[in-house]
């Protein structure tokens, strides 16, 4: 047997040893629980497809079914995605569950292009681990390797492309991550039997230029109003705004201004509009807007511990479906977690739009409620931040944002969440609080947890950081769950300000 034969035998059977729990995936599929959508996948031997736990076609017996953790480790055991369900389309399998700290990170970075310009070597690299040892973690958590996880990614991500929209097919080529037409047809015969032209022809659609519209699912329940009034209560004037049920925003990618917006599309799923010029960030524009809206949670994990607590269970059973808010762009958030220090919500937007007029460049469209895009970090290292506030606010912004565009910080998959906060709280202005806030939201760490939040202590009948992070132990690994249940359950307009530390934390709070 040759080598690559030996590897792929063993890469086979390294994929039925992370089979995962036959008796909770029988159950799951049988009654077509949306709550397990993506969490694992279905492989029919008798078909030789692989399905989602929603597909509507009959239920196969279950002595020729196996199941996969994930969508590569089916494309590995030699198995088709099923056109009828198309797995494509499932909720994102959440990449903290069920995986170590570094494939979770490695999973972020091949959404966000790593293995596009770059190979293994490099992701390993970035992670500070020798890449032999990231196939072998890849391998064991995911049963497929970082390669076959990237190009499964890719294959899936350009067939919803296809079925999701009217964009050319070489433009979807390019989104999708494959170097040539010729690849990207290749690859689609290989997996599907056919080309994209003859898929996109038996969905009926015509390409044409335009606008782009995706559907991003997520596993219920989820409180989308909720988020929505979070994120309008902070939206930053000019850059962001909600209008009725719909998330608005502009943004940067490659130096080209754009602007998105998000509603809500029917059952568990959301709709993405993309104004953008740029063909081959549109996924990365995508999974960003997941990471925002918090998509990829499994609510049921959460549930299971925080309910264990009294404190919590009333506030778990009344709002079962809070999720985490994350955000667009790190540095974004840090510069509008600062000027929230001791303001009111309300404030912090009146002073977050004064910079957007004066550093922001104007909008090259005319779209309601948006006005410009966020000034970049090199614009904001030396700027004269005369907007009406204190001067040592103004100094911690200059120096957050020359840390940034020096490359110091950053908030990309492959930051750990310990050394971020670190090196955050070496910034003068910055102290614990506003660290764990921006390591909740830019990082979507589950497991931030601002313990001196006065609300916290508050609801918890603590006095001290340090006594609220001895509470708190319990709730690992969802403590930025619980701090939102906190949040989101009182009454006191307090949990609608940002940045209101305890103690000595005050000085450098959020």
């Amino acid at each position: 047997m040759s080598e690559n034969g030996q590897f792929r035998g063993t890469l086979r059977a390294t994929i039925e040893d992370v089979e995962p729990d036959r008796t909770i995936c029988r159950g799951a599929r049988l009654a077509r629980d949306a709550r397990f959508d993506g969490k694992f996948f279905i492989g029919v031997r008798t078909t030789g497809i692989f399905c989602r736990p929603v597909c509507p076609a009959p239920s196969p017996k279950e002595e020729n079914v196996q199941y996969y953790a994930t969508a590569a480790a089916c494309v590995e055991a030699g198995l088709r995605p099923c056109l009828r369900c198309r797995p494509e389309s499932s909720p994102g399998t959440p990449a903290w569950l069920g995986t170590s700290t570094t494939v979770s990170r490695a999973l972020r970075l091949i959404g966000e292009g790593a293995l596009e310009e770059h190979g293994v070597d490099a992701l390993a690299a970035r992670l500070g681990i020798g890449s032999r040892h990231l196939r072998r973690l890849f391998l064991e958590h995911l049963g497929a390797t970082p390669v076959a996880v990237a190009e499964t990614r890719r294959l899936l991500s350009a067939k919803k492309l296809i079925d999701e929209t009217t964009l050319p097919l070489t433009r979807i080529a390019i989104a999708s991550g494959y170097g040539s037409i010729r690849r990207f047809n290749a690859a689609f015969r290989a997996s599907y039997g056919r080309s994209p032209r003859e898929l996109r022809r038996e969905r009926g659609a015509a390409p044409k230029a335009g606008s782009c519209t995706l559907l991003l699912r997520f596993r219920p329940p989820y409180d989308y109003g909720a988020l929505l009034e979070f994120f309008r209560r902070r939206a930053i004037p000019g850059v962001e705004c909600v209008v009725r049920d719909t998330y608005r925003r502009t943004f940067l990618m490659a130096g080209r201004p754009g602007w998105l917006e998000i509603r809500p599309d029917g059952a568990n799923t959301l709709t993405l509009q993309v104004e953008y010029a740029g063909s081959s960030e549109l996924l990365h524009i995508a999974a960003r807007a997941r990471r925002m809206f918090d998509l990829d949670a499994d609510p049921l994990p959460v549930h299971d511990v925080l309910r264990a607590d009294p404190l919590l269970r009333k506030l778990v059973a009344a709002r079962p479906g809070v999720r985490v808010p994350g955000a667009w762009d790190g540095f974004e958030l840090g510069v509008r977690a600062i000027l929230g220090q001791q303001v009111s919500v309300a404030g912090a937007s009146t002073l977050s739009g004064r910079l957007v007029e004066k550093f922001g460049r104007p909008a090259p469209f005319s779209v309601e409620g948006l006005t410009h895009t966020f000034p970049a970090a090199d614009e904001l290292a030396s700027a004269d931040l005369a907007i009406g506030i204190p001067a040592a606010r103004a100094e911690a912004i200059r120096a957050f944002a020359g840390a940034v565009a020096a490359g110091e910080l950053a908030f990309h998959g492959a930051v750990d969440t310990t050394e971020l906060m670190q090196r955050l709280c070496a910034i003068r202005g910055i102290g614990p609080w506003t660290a764990q806030y921006i390591a909740m939201r830019a990082l979507s760490d589950p497991d931030a947890f601002p313990a001196g939040d006065l609300a916290l202590l508050r609801a918890a009948g603590e006095k001290t950081a340090a006594a609220m992070e001895r509470r708190a132990e319990s709730w690992r690994p969802w403590r930025a769950y619980a701090a939102m249940h906190i949040w989101q359950g009182g009454n006191d307009d307090r949990l609608h300000m940002d940045g209101k530390p305890h103690g000595k934390a005050a000085a450098g709070g959020g």
